[in-house]
């Protein structure tokens, strides 16, 4: 699977969900399960390689903005909620993360930003397709820490002085 191919599937879930985040993890099962089992766990590969590439300080930042406060859990659901916003919103956060404010549209923190059951679609997929879990992914691991210059998420002033644009929509 190319990373094209990868796209169509995220973007296709997403447009049959109509931005409900459970939804769209229920379309992407969907869509999996008309693969064959390797190329289910290339499509897990691509996830997980996205995941940790948006490990990094500056998107914990941003999503504690948009989520008024974001624990380790919930930068994890937000990373695959970013995924799951497809290519453009994605590449454009990495590249920098206060785009975030133009990029998505209507944000309600209570449903958007929160994606944990689209981190575990590939798996349920595979799972359902073959009856076994899906096998090691065989990727480097995770960072250990985020990447980029530690940002203290509780620094208002420093919050507002790096990603303005976040700061100006959601802060509380």
């Amino acid at each position: 699977m190319d990373e094209t191919e990868f796209w169509e599937l995220v973007d296709g879930s997403r447009a049959s969900a109509a931005g409900d985040p459970e939804e769209q993890a229920d379309a992407l099962v969907e869509r999996l399960l008309g693969l064959d089992p390797d190329r289910i766990v290339d499509f897990a590969r691509h996830f997980e390689a996205r995941y940790n590439r948006a490990y990094t300080w500056d998107l914990w930042a941003a999503a504690a903005l948009m989520l008024d406060g974001a624990s380790d859990d919930a930068f994890d659901y937000f990373r695959c909620w970013l995924i799951g916003q497809g290519r453009h919103v994605f590449e454009g956060a990495l590249h920098d993360p206060d785009q975030l404010a133009g990029l998505v549209g209507d944000f309600d923190e209570e449903t958007d930003g929160d994606a944990e059951e689209l981190g575990y679609a590939a798996d349920e997929a595979y799972e359902q397709l073959t009856g076994v879990v899906m096998p090691d992914l065989e990727l480097s691991p995770a960072p250990p820490e985020p990447l980029g210059t530690y940002l203290d998420l509780d620094d208002d002033p420093t919050l507002a002085e790096r990603l303005p644009r976040l700061w100006d929509r959601f802060r509380r």
